[in-house]
């Protein structure tokens, strides 16, 4: 259903897309006739919700009990569709949607869109990235900067969204048709949003619901937690490129051939850079890349610049992060893996180096065993810290069955860096990649990469001065 040349909208939700759909009604009034925003059920004023009332909207303090109807409802991506919350939205307003539903309404055309339980921001930044480097006019929107909608106005025509949505982003979508879509990989969490890892499997694979074979799905066949949902990838009428690090069959393939990448759509090779050449390391971001490409091949992009672009694209933060050497040893930030597929990724950046592996913080509860084996098998020596350190050194004490992984614990993030230094050698990586959330320490990854990458360089000049 089209959204109406104007229009009433309700928010629900006080979260920052919420407010920008909020402001971003304010300033065309042309086009919605009256703002109202639920903040939820224990939402109070603040300095944002003030401004936006003095400038016309309607706010609603302290209860998800809605009141009233209105055309369209918009929802911030925290307020799970299984809520009473969303469902109170639903049966007061004529259409229900998430904020790049809301975008994509407003503005349709040139969407790339990206999703998966990890690796999104990498693959979305390189894809923007890819896309620049060719000439194309992008900007990478949803979760890994500004929402859609405050990127519509003023948008240049030719102009890309390069997307990356969540599955609850995917889950309130109903027209969302990008050109090209990428899966990267299906492994579980959110599942309190979600209530089964069925339902935020099928959120990822909606995003595909209304491509056609003109478009392309980009999809890593190599992931096992995809291949549990084929039956509803594989549909008739709908164009897919298979991505592997084998060479897959079929006319629309990624893949490396002879330490080169190479895409394949509709049965034309392009040759792009070595893999060597590429500067984000790890099995994981082969295939990132490969997507990447994939995709910005899909809409036009030239070789000549996706090859500049894979040649010269940096490490992000917080992913894999090279930040310093002392005595010999080097340090990797990699405090964005919150989860145990995340970690096993960042494993595959080192072949052959001995890891010693951060791993901690506020405990997911998810489930270890299978985990620990790879750690095992992939690591020298292991630091559990945090909330979560009995029960990781449990479980990698059970896995490490030839007693040849040196196990150790921490109190904290600092004192496990400590712990690493006195059990490393020259030549050693010490990697943070904790497997869990920060918040037993910190207000996010992102506080936790800042603290760890600021203690190894104050040791590195402690180390330096010691020298001198």
């Amino acid at each position: 259903m089209p959204l109406a040349d104007v229009f009433s909208l309700l928010v629900l939700g006080q979260g920052k897309s919420g407010l920008d759909v909020a402001r971003w009604a304010l300033a065309h009034p042309e086009r919605v006739s009256a703002v109202t925003v639920y903040g939820g059920g224990t939402s109070e004023p603040n300095d944002a919700t003030r401004a936006l009332e003095a400038a016309g909207a309607s706010f609603v303090y302290g209860t998800e009990q809605v009141e009233g109807a209105y055309d369209v409802c918009v929802t911030c991506p925290g307020i799970s569709e299984f809520s009473g919350f969303f469902k109170a939205g639903r049966e007061h307003a004529a259409q229900i949607m998430g904020e790049p539903e809301f975008a994509y309404r407003l503005s349709p055309d040139n969407w790339i869109a990206i999703t998966g339980t990890n690796g999104k921001t990498t693959t979305t930044s390189l894809t923007d990235y890819l896309l620049k480097a060719s000439g194309e006019a992008s900007v990478a929107v949803g979760n890994i900067g500004e929402p859609p909608i405050n990127e519509i106005d003023g948008r240049a025509h030719n102009e890309w969204f390069v997307a990356e949505l969540s599955s609850y982003q995917i889950a309130t979508t109903t027209e969302l048709h990008p050109r090209v879509a990428v899966l990267l990989n299906i492994t579980p969490d959110h599942l309190g949003w979600h209530k089964s890892h069925k339902n935020y499997a099928l959120a990822k694979i909606k995003l595909f619901d209304n491509m056609v074979d003109d478009d392309l799905v980009v999809v890593d066949v190599e992931d096992a937690g995809i291949h549990e949902f084929d039956e509803y990838i594989y549909t008739p009428g709908r164009r897919i490129c298979k991505v592997a690090f084998d060479e897959p069959e079929g006319e629309d393939v990624a893949f490396v051939r002879d330490g080169k990448m190479i895409v394949r759509l509709k049965g034309v090779e392009t040759q792009l850079v070595a893999t060597s050449e590429l500067k984000i390391s790890g099995h994981h971001n082969v295939i990132n890349a490969l997507c990447a490409a994939t995709a910005v091949l899909a809409v036009g992009a030239n070789p000549e610049g996706i090859c500049r672009g894979l040649a010269s694209f940096q490490p992000l933060e917080h992913r894999v992060e090279p930040c310093g050497e002392i005595d010999g040893v080097r340090y990797v930030n990699d405090s964005k893996a919150t989860n145990t597929d995340a970690v096993e990724k960042a494993l595959t950046a080192f072949p052959d180096d001995d890891v010693i592996l951060l791993l901690g913080g506020h405990d997911k509860g998810t489930p270890l065993t299978d985990f620990a084996r790879v750690v095992m098998d992939n690591v020298r020596s292991v630091v559990c810290f945090g909330d979560a350190r009995e029960r990781f050194t449990a479980a990698m004490d059970e896995a490490d069955v030839d007693g040849d992984v040196d196990i150790a614990q921490a109190d904290d993030l600092r004192d496990a860096v400590d712990v690493a230094r006195s059990l490393s050698s020259r030549g050693d990586v010490i990697l943070l990649s904790p497997a869990c959330s920060s918040f037993d320490e910190f207000s996010g990854y992102e506080e936790r990469g800042r603290v760890f990458k600021d203690y190894v360089a104050q040791l590195a000049a402690a180390a330096k001065s010691q020298m001198e």
